[in-house]
């Protein structure tokens, strides 16, 4: 297992990360539809690992080959209550398209007349969200080495033009290497120039969303500041016990920062949470890579 607590660049942790993308970890394409054919009945059915507004997420064992598996189990008529259709329709495509080690990969998707089933990668270590609020808050190393996750997932899922949408850490998990693995795509989209979904957790919206300016990849880098905020303090930026007041201090976008909050890393937070899409980090001239070379990182 890695050593969360220990020094680490940015750089060589992300040459890394993205230097294996160009020959994947994760499975070949021919592997990801490997599960298609299925039935439910191919799989024994294990303990629930998350719920949701449209089914849950179980434990499964395939039979046949005796390995483990996340099936996603969806009602198909709460998908067309809720008008979802399309949300699942693109989180299949996506998946099926991209392959990242630190993206929980899909291996298959069936239906039956009432559900509809995606079987995903089992991450031993369960969810991030659990780990923080066990802890607290991380300190200055660990969410340097978590964030340079996000990064390097980030610029993979950029390059092919997709648009995450929904960073947060209930949807991350923590492998058993001590690996970060992004999961949940129900609101990542391909988006050339803009889109105009009103779409994301109230903590972790960006202000050109609630604006419905149109948004593109900046909301992301906007995602991965609220994180690095949580990590380090232990809760959001922006907190409101209504939503409406999460929104008019996401909107005036004063961010106090805790005496103890590492100064290279506020420097950085700044830079990504700032409204004017002209100076976030992340989105000017020097992409990524202004992210990555900031001091916090080097």
């Amino acid at each position: 297992m890695p050593n969360a607590e220990g020094p680490l660049s940015v750089m060589s942790f992300s040459g890394m990360a993205v230097g294996s993308v160009q020959q994947p970890l994760g499975p070949p394409a021919a592997e990801c539809c490997v599960l298609d054919s299925c039935i439910p009945e191919s799989f024994d059915l294990g303990k629930t690992l998350g719920t949701g507004s449209f089914g849950r997420v179980r434990f499964v064992t395939h039979r046949a080959t005796g390995k483990h598996y996340a099936l996603k189990i969806l009602k198909k008529a709460a998908i067309i209550k809720l008008k979802q259709v399309d949300h699942i329709n693109s989180e299949k495509t996506i998946l099926k398209a991209i392959h990242h080690p630190m993206i929980v990969n899909l291996y298959g998707s069936f239906h039956d007349e009432r559900h509809l089933y995606l079987a995903l990668e089992y991450v031993v270590g369960g969810e991030f969200f659990t780990h923080l609020r066990k802890v607290g808050r991380f300190g200055n190393d660990a969410a340097r080495f978590y964030a340079a996750h996000i990064v390097s997932i980030f610029e993979y899922l950029h390059s092919k033009n997709i648009v995450y949408r929904d960073l947060k850490p209930e949807n991350i998990l923590l492998g058993a290497d001590g690996y970060l693995k992004l999961t949940d795509f129900g609101f990542a989209k391909i988006v050339e120039q803009r889109t105009y979904t009103l779409c994301g957790t109230p903590e972790y919206i960006a202000p050109e969303v609630l604006l419905n300016k149109g948004h593109g990849k900046a909301v992301d880098w906007w995602t991965l500041g609220i994180l690095t905020y949580e990590m380090m303090v232990g809760y959001p930026p922006f907190v409101d016990e209504d939503p409406m007041g999460i929104y008019q201090k996401i909107l005036a976008g004063k961010i106090v920062f805790p005496r103890s909050f590492d100064k290279h890393a506020k420097s950085l937070v700044k830079k990504i949470l700032t409204a004017d899409l002209t100076k976030r980090f992340g989105t000017l001239r020097g992409g990524v890579d202004d992210i990555k070379k900031c001091k916090w990182f080097s």
